[in-house]
């Protein structure tokens, strides 16, 4: 039994040389084109063809100026709230403001999202989702519409989310009417 298990292994053996061997032989081939494709933009086929070119949504306008104007206005709400809160945005943890909570003095994680009069949507991180899933009695989603130079009131969203994302999705856009119906005043 053992000169059989020697005599499989040796002929194992010489088989993977042989084909160790061959693989040393191989050379890349140039590649062959099968096939093309031209993608021209529709934007760009509409002017040459004529046509005027409505302007993006308003929601696309000044988004930093927006973000800012939103969180100033959560800061200023958990500051009412008699909390001590903190811009956190810049680290990238998954929310912008950690809150402590004056009475306690447990921390809240808000994920502020600032959104223009008239927008529809809002999109979120998949950390930002995991953070919530992670913290569900701590987060909260805080959405504030901007209107013109104006923050009107936070509306916080306890729990916003149902479940984790898949695994190769990096965000999620979220129907922003559904969210402000699950909505809360700061508290």
């Amino acid at each position: 039994m053992a000169r059989r298990r020697a005599d499989d292994l040796q002929a194992r053996l010489k088989k993977r040389m042989e084909e160790l061997e061959q693989e040393r032989h191989i050379a890349p081939l140039p590649p062959v084109v099968v096939g093309g494709a031209l993608v021209v933009p529709a934007g760009l086929l509409a002017r040459l063809g004529g046509e005027r070119l409505a302007e993006p949504g308003t929601f696309a306008h000044d988004t930093a100026r927006v973000e800012r104007l939103a969180m100033d206005a959560v800061l200023a709400a958990e500051e009412r709230l008699g909390h001590a809160p903190r811009d956190v945005s810049a680290e990238k943890r998954g929310y912008d403001i950690e809150s402590r909570d004056g009475a306690t003095g447990s921390l809240r994680f808000i994920e502020v999202k600032g959104r223009v009069a008239g927008a529809t949507t809002i999109t979120v991180t998949r950390n930002e989702i995991l953070t919530a899933l992670n913290k569900p009695e701590e987060f909260i989603l805080a959405v504030v519409e901007v209107d013109g130079d104006t923050a009107l009131s936070p509306r916080y969203i306890r729990r916003p989310f149902g479940r984790e994302p898949d695994f190769g999705v990096t965000s999620v856009t979220y129907d922003l009417a559904e969210l402000l119906m699950r909505t809360e005043e700061p508290g």
